[in-house]
């Protein structure tokens, strides 16, 4: 899961990366408008945690600018200012969440992963694809009542693919979200690692859902 971290507090933004990348998040960061605006432009998001108040220009215009390009990344606001304007024009604007500092990461890790099954997963902790059923709380996969034994690349991998089931996803598309935007060089990586997951699907019994689109990339189907 891939979050962009829109704060120009560096201390701030660098304790609340260390946390979630503790829970297996991947985490980018955006310290102005002008950052913030060319990440949303390139890349998409789980979810983005949102400043109000930020070098350049508002916060808000970045929550703005989102919405008008009709983009689907899930936003939480975490801003100073907790007057019930801000926070009523955040949410109008299409926020997810909005939580005032100070605030426990705990807490902030909980309103994130609330964003994520609503936006991605229609509020489950669990999903399913056949045998395949995944425990988002958990991270963890079972394969007809058997725990799969994925490492956490697999276990993201596998992920990705049933949220998206049925599309075809480009390799790029794949190593920016198993990477961040600082994945470089050879997609022999991606390669090995959909090898892997597809080796151990069909040694726990099921089928290779897993198909190669030639030029394309992958597509994860019956």
């Amino acid at each position: 899961m891939k979050i962009l971290i829109i704060e120009d507090e560096k201390e701030l933004s660098d304790s609340i990366a260390t946390y979630l990348k503790s829970e297996n998040y991947i985490c980018e960061f955006a310290g102005s408008y002008d950052k913030a605006i060319e990440k949303i432009e390139l890349y998409e998001y789980d979810c983005i945690l949102l400043d109000i108040s930020i070098p350049g220009g508002s916060g808000l215009d970045v929550l703005q600018e989102l919405k008008s390009n009709n983009k689907l990344d899930g936003v939480l606001i975490i801003s100073a200012k907790n007057s019930l304007e801000d926070k009523v024009k955040g949410l109008n604007l299409g926020a997810d969440d909005y939580l005032p500092k100070p605030f426990h990461l705990s807490e902030l890790s909980a309103r994130i992963a609330a964003i994520i099954r609503r936006k991605n997963f229609d509020g489950n902790n669990f999903l399913r694809f056949h045998n395949i059923q995944i425990d988002t709380r958990a991270k963890s996969v079972s394969l007809k009542n058997k725990t799969l034994d994925l490492t956490r690349k697999e276990y993201e991998l596998l992920l990705y693919f049933v949220s998206n089931k049925k599309r075809v996803i480009s390799k790029n598309a794949i190593a920016e979200h198993l990477w961040g935007d600082g994945m470089e060089g050879s997609n022999d990586f991606i390669y090995t690692h959909i090898k892997n997951l597809r080796k151990k699907l069909i040694d726990a019994g099921d089928v290779d859902y897993i198909k190669s689109i030639y030029g394309m990339g992958y597509k994860f189907s019956d």
